[in-house]
């Protein structure tokens, strides 16, 4: 998502001089007696508002956690009580495998949907039913019984071609086809920009970049709203069916996050609880893989290794509860139509050979090379999109983009079908039966029809299979090419698919290359004693299942999650060495070229506060060398326990743009007390000033437990030490700055205050340690925008 939308709403100076210290709340010492959230005045009530956060802001992931204890402590203790309050614990205790039960039949439903609906319209680009314009292609023709071959050619299903002239041989109908498959993309592409642009800017990309950053503890409002999963769902379809290099994977993690968050107000707990929601967040990504691929456990591992900043053991066990039941849903819908979850079923008969661990080694190679040319190319284009004139076009750069794909894809049958079809396509495994072009082989007079079992043997290839790997040369270069300029677009756009057809088409050329190879010198040293004349020793399918698997963990650096998604998606499970093989050379070579994925490049992009947990700090500075203020810069901003007004600590608050001020004993010792945040202050005062007699400008502002002794002419004082944070996070002003930086990550923290000798000398904030890394990694600092 880019900065360009949010622009609209507000300046980026204001914002970021709004967000310039990020407060740190509320873990308290037992014998305070007083609640997370309440404010220590005569009424007892809890302050509508305290303890929440403004947008563009990061949560304070220790003070979450202990409200959640403090709330979890308070139902154990009323449930010894009486029956309902039991109910009530019992309840609390089941809403979160309830919560994942309804994350998952919704996003299900909603995948199985999306599917059906982006398959129709794909299929509406060529032709239209007649027994029923809702049909699909494969549908309409469904009871056809003709051959294999002419099954695709049915009577039920017209091309617009042959609903137009009456024929649909010539140049005209070829015209006339090409010219409709155009206009139908350009539609669907326009009414996806323009509906992201009216109603909806978050749902534009992949959404998995701002998935990552809410999940480390960011706050983006509306980003996943019911207007966001309302639009995203419906111009994911409109961007999948024009046929842009894109696909709806990535965007379905945005979507069931989206669901997640919804739901999650249906139930206290949640609702509430910013770091219970981000564990519900966590799952829901999982349900997000599950539902894109079929594959459950490989979205579980997803969230583990990708997205996910927290992942306790809990949440480990209620993801997969979740992508379990959504990847049911999905199944029941059934909308391949093929009875099976799984998004390409392969059914590979040659086992492998160990002498081919070389050509998957090179394919790991290349998907190495592709991904860290994909990342440098992508973001320098987004950073032109962002710096110049073309980000303020966003429409007319889609419809451009759209209108060029469309043009240079209609000729080529392979980048004319859909990436998934594609994908399909070239994982595999010709038969007898296959009508395809990658399966035009010579039948040698003096061979068998069938090789070993149920699978041909090798044979030469024929006329038909040269041409179609010349089309998938070409296709190989123009899916490079334009996934450079789709991948960013103000439309929802997935990078799994368009990364593993550039693989898959890689990978299927080498594998016919090599099956030649063997059937014309199968008594080479190379394949004597495994590939004998008439034997099926090469299955070009799978070096394009190697290749897809190369080339997506190039791009995304996924390792692990990546292997099990391929081989649950393929259901090829004795591949798994070949798939671990390309995958880790993929992300060695990769990573030679820099360590950042497409989502961190993205997300470093953007200025998101994210902490990289890969990210290593080999500098030499400490605490001191990084918080605010420097040495030489005026005195930190603080307030102290007792002596200031109310209107001294306004005034305060008015002049600055901190997020947070800590607390001192006075302002000649600048002995630490605690900690509080300015929104907190704010509402406070406020509060006060509204339903408490007597506070005025010139009440005391107080964060002692005991009141001092005032004159009986003063007004009342305003006790605030409930809203204060009595044990915030310190270092010394020595601590080496990798240390810092791991506190900062392992904690989820806002800030940390520094000081020597109990004496508080300044404050590191998140932003302050964004800043710093960017400068050891020679970045621009200014680039991170928020806190």
């Amino acid at each position: 998502m880019g900065w360009e939308f949010w622009k609209k709403e507000l300046d980026e100076e204001e914002l970021v001089e709004n967000v310039g210290f990020e407060g740190h709340s509320s873990r308290r010492a037992s014998t305070n007696g007083i609640g997370p959230t309440h404010l220590v005045d005569p009424l007892e009530e809890p302050v509508p508002g305290l303890g929440t956060y403004e947008d563009f802001n990061t949560i304070d992931w220790v003070r979450e956690k202990s409200k959640d204890r403090d709330r979890h402590r308070e139902i154990t203790n009323k449930s010894r009580e009486s029956t309902v309050a039991l109910l009530h614990r019992i309840s609390d205790a089941f809403s979160g495998w309830l919560l994942m039960l309804l994350v998952g039949l919704m996003a299900g439903a909603l995948a199985g949907g999306i599917d059906i609906a982006a398959h129709w319209m794909t299929d509406l680009k060529g032709g239209v039913c007649l027994v029923g314009f809702w049909f699909n292609h494969e549908h309409c023709c469904w009871t056809y019984n003709e051959t294999f071959q002419e099954r695709d050619r049915c009577p039920q299903w017209k091309s617009w071609a042959e609903l137009i002239t009456g024929t649909s041989e010539g140049a005209f109908p070829y015209i006339m086809d090409y010219l409709m498959y155009i206009f139908w993309a350009l539609l669907f592409s326009f009414l996806a920009v323009t509906l992201v642009r009216a109603f909806a800017p978050y749902a534009c990309g992949s959404g998995i970049p701002e998935i990552k950053t809410i999940l480390s503890g960011f706050i983006i409002r509306g980003y996943l709203g019911k207007w966001t999963l309302i639009i995203k769902t419906i111009t994911l379809v409109l961007a999948v069916s024009s046929g842009l290099s894109l696909g709806k994977e990535g965007p379905l993690v945005h979507v069931a996050c989206c669901c997640a968050n919804i739901l999650c107000h249906l139930f206290t707990k949640y609702r509430k609880n910013e770091a219970k929601r981000r564990e519900v967040l966590s799952a829901a990504a999982a349900v997000g893989v599950s539902v894109a691929f079929g594959a459950p456990i490989g979205g579980v591992l997803f969230s583990l290794e990708e997205v996910s900043y927290y992942f306790p053991l809990k949440t480990l066990w209620r993801s997969f509860f979740a992508a379990l039941v959504a990847a049911f849903t999905l199944r029941s819908i059934n909308p391949f139509g093929n009875s099976r979850l799984v998004l390409f079923y392969v059914e590979f008969h040659a086992p492998w050979h160990l002498v081919e661990l070389a050509p998957f080694i090179l394919l790991g190679i290349f998907g190495g090379l592709w991904g860290a040319l994909f990342i440098k190319a992508n973001i320098a284009w987004c950073r032109i999109r962002k710096t110049t004139r073309l980000g303020h076009y966003p429409i007319m750069e889609v419809l451009v983009v759209a209108a060029l794909t469309a043009l240079v894809s209609y000729p080529n049958s392979y980048t004319r079908m859909s990436g998934s079809e594609l994908i399909s396509e070239l994982f595999n495994d010709c038969s007898l039966l296959d009508s395809s072009q990658l399966c035009g082989y010579e039948q040698p007079a003096n061979m068998s029809e069938t090789g070993a079992g149920n699978s041909l043997a090798d044979r030469p290839a024929g006329p038909e299979l040269y041409t179609a790997l010349w089309q998938l040369a070409l296709a190989l270069i123009f899916k490079m090419m334009i996934t450079v300029i789709t991948f960013g677009m103000k439309v929802p756009s997935g990078l799994f698919i368009p990364s593993m057809a550039v693989g898959a088409i890689a990978g299927r050329l080498l594998g016919v290359g090599m099956e030649q190879l063997a059937y014309y010198n199968h008594d080479s040293i190379l394949f004597r004693g495994w590939c004998s004349a008439g034997a099926d020793c090469i299955t070009p399918g799978l070096y394009a299942m190697v290749g897809a698997a190369a080339c997506l963990g190039g791009v995304t650096r996924m390792t692990v999650s990546l292997v099990v998604i391929m081989f649950e998606l393929t259901g090829g499970l004795e591949y798994i060495v070949p798939l671990m093989a390309a995958t880790m050379t993929s992300k060695w070579v990769a990573d030679a070229f820099g360590r950042e994925g497409i989502y961190e490049a993205h997300i470093r992009l953007n200025g998101y506060p994210f902490l990289e947990a890969k990210e290593e700090i080999d500098h030499n500075s400490l605490a001191v060398d990084v918080m605010t203020p420097r040495r030489g810069d005026p005195a930190l901003t603080v307030l102290t326990q007792e002596g200031m007004t109310v209107g001294e600590v306004e005034s305060l608050i008015e002049s600055t743009r901190f997020s947070g001020f800590p607390v001192v004993l006075s302002q000649e010792s600048q002995r630490l007390v605690g900690f509080v945040l300015r929104r907190d202050l704010l509402i406070s005062i406020d509060n006060a000033r509204k339903r408490q007699d007597g506070i005025v400008s010139a009440s005391q502002v107080v964060f002692t437990e005991h009141l001092p002794p005032l004159s009986p002419e003063a007004p009342p004082p305003l006790p605030l030490r409930g809203i204060m944070d009595l044990s915030p996070f310190t270092v010394t002003d020595h601590t080496p700055i990798d240390i810092t930086v791991d506190i900062f990550r392992k904690l989820g923290l806002r800030q940390c205050l520094v000081t020597h000798n109990g004496k508080l000398l300044g404050i590191i904030t998140k932003k302050d340690v964004l800043k710093h890394m960017a400068q050891i990694a020679n970045r621009d600092p200014d680039s991170i925008l928020f806190n």
